[in-house]
């Protein structure tokens, strides 16, 4: 996609868009590959407990025609929802390139969703499949009434068939491994990412096949030119975010790029940078919290890690993080910025420019972004606005799925409205001042205060509850909720853990309060709506007075 060239000027200058009526990711990035070089190694699965094991890309190619003739004949079709809950695997792989190449949509769900999480996505996507493992299935058992839409479940390692499931392995091994894809438009859709909604629930955010080209010219940027001989990719970030999916695993495997798959129960930076090193990890995308934990180990040279390039997104690099990379690794991160609905528009890259610390970068070449009043009027350079990127745009969702409404609410004057408020240098690099929204940003994930606070209101002891995210030096922001309790009920240490861990089951553990405070009253607008603004001013001042 970019041709390098010695400024970035020049890069831009050189690009253009070159996206066919015709394409379908999963041919892209896995069949083409089969054809070309059949024998290359496509994944390597990584795990402490057992062997390593190696897919080539033509056996990618036939154990995703299985999965798709599977599929079919369990009455998957194109346009049908597929869920996906599984963390990096070679299962959890083939069934987005399965489900690509039959034109059905795939869903991209995190292992860490409790059962209200869980439940929401697959009835808001009326999901008719479900792809999870054996760790997961208790998951479904609770909640499987509440899907009258989910027909199938495949579960991984269950070893045989169950009264409402298939074990996935033993159907695989009755399916032919010779499939003909649907020869899907660009603008077909592809997979539904969820949001972190800042009201309600998350919304599922549409994309298209061609979001696969309008990835590209920002990944390849911040990975310097991606591909280079010897590449080899892996992120700790789960497969299950559009970071992880296409960021790092889809858009290197367009190029042929080999890709590690591990995901450990938790992050440990110790055991990712023995990881790297023991697999000649070239590439990486980690966020700063991420980072910021490995500049606690000591003699990082001594892991002898081989890394090329590490991009780092999710929340802002600040000057140190710069400084310790480049000290440690002998690297420049290469910061960059998009979300779920609109990703990868502004990337550094240090082969072709400057990085300046505290700043995102430069939009991505083929992109237009800018900073924009509330009208849609491009603000002057050096003025605060909202981030914005010129429609269409191959790398914008389709629209919200089922909700239209708040698809053309994020539009205005023909810019698609990112919803976080930055400024624009006079040299094209935008800096990232604040959310426009109330999204908490916290160890690389971006939480919807809405969502937590719905959970928490189906306690039995809260009345009403607001969540805000409080500055936190390691993981940039930290949740906190405070609740007014039902009538007659008072706060106590046992009530707190018992939300904290009310929270992390129904939703997800990064998604739980680590701080709580019961309140008698939440600030409210005249219509009813809790004034979170008010709280985090609130709170920052509290920290202030306390420092």
């Amino acid at each position: 996609m970019l041709i390098k060239a010695a400024t970035y000027e020049d890069v831009c200058a050189a690009f253009e868009w070159d996206i066919p009526q015709q394409f379908n990711m999963g041919v892209d990035v896995c069949d083409k590959h089969a054809d070309i070089t059949p024998d290359k190694p496509a994944l390597i699965v990584a795990d402490p407990e057992v062997e390593d094991v190696t897919f080539t890309f033509r056996q990618l190619k036939i154990l995703s025609n299985q999965l798709a003739n599977l599929l079919a004949a369990k009455g998957l079709g194109a346009g049908d929802r597929v869920g996906i809950f599984l963390s990096q695997s070679v299962e959890a792989a083939i069934s987005h390139v399965a489900a690509w190449k039959m034109g059905a949509i795939s869903i991209p769900l995190f292992t860490l969703f409790g059962e209200d999480a869980l439940a929401f996505r697959l009835q808001n996507s009326g999901a008719k499949v479900l792809i999870t493992d054996i760790d997961q299935l208790h998951k479904l058992e609770a909640i499987h009434d509440q899907l009258p839409d989910l027909e199938t479940i495949l579960v991984v390692g269950a070893g045989k068939d169950g009264a409402a499931f298939y074990d996935f392995w033993t159907a695989m091994t009755l399916a032919r491994g010779e499939f003909t894809h649907i020869d899907t438009s660009s603008e077909d859709p592809a997979f539904i990412c969820y949001t972190s909604g800042t009201t309600g629930n998350p919304k599922g955010a549409l994309h298209a096949h061609r979001t696969m080209f309008g990835h590209l010219s920002g990944m390849e940027m911040f990975h310097d030119f991606l591909p280079q001989d010897g590449d080899l990719m892996w992120t700790p970030a789960d497969w299950a975010w559009i970071g992880g999916l296409m960021n790092c695993l889809m858009c290197s495997w367009h190029h042929g790029i080999t890709n590690l798959a591990y995901r450990a129960k938790k992050y440990d930076p110790e055991e990712a940078l023995k990881l790297m090193s023991k697999y000649g990890v070239r590439n990486t995308f980690m966020p700063p919290t991420a980072l910021n934990l490995m500049r606690q180990v000591k003699d990082i040279p001594n892991y002898r890690t081989n890394l090329r390039t590490i991009a780092v997104a999710g929340e802002p690099m600040g000057v140190e993080l710069l400084d310790w990379g480049r000290e440690n690794f002998g690297l420049t991160f290469n910061e960059y910025y998009g979300q779920t609905e609109c990703n990868l528009v502004v990337a550094n890259c240090q082969d072709i420019m400057d990085v300046k610390p505290g700043h995102m970068g430069r939009a991505a070449p083929g992109h237009i972004v800018e900073v924009i009043d509330d009208d849609g009027n491009v603000l002057p350079p050096g003025t605060e606005g909202e981030m914005a990127v010129k429609t269409p745009d191959p790398v914008l969702m389709l629209h919200y799925w089922n909700n239209q409404e708040a698809t053309d609410a994020k539009i205005v004057n023909g810019w698609w409205r990112m919803g976080d408020a930055a400024v624009k240098d006079e040299d094209g690099y935008f800096r990232f001042v604040g959310r426009a929204d109330d999204v908490i940003t916290s160890a690389g994930y971006r939480v919807g205060p809405g969502e937590i606070e719905d959970c928490l209101t189906k306690h039995p002891a809260v009345s009403l509850a607001a969540a805000i995210g409080v500055p936190d030096p390691v993981r940039t922001e930290n949740i906190k909720v405070f609740i007014k309790l039902a009538d007659g009920l008072n706060g106590s240490p046992e009530l707190e853990e018992d939300i904290r861990s009310f929270v992390k089951t129904r939703l997800s553990p990064h998604e739980y309060p680590r701080m709580i405070e019961f309140v008698s009253e939440l600030p409210m607008t005249a219509t009813g709506k809790i004034r979170r603004k008010d709280l985090r001013d609130a709170e920052l001042e509290k920290m202030g007075s306390e420092s």
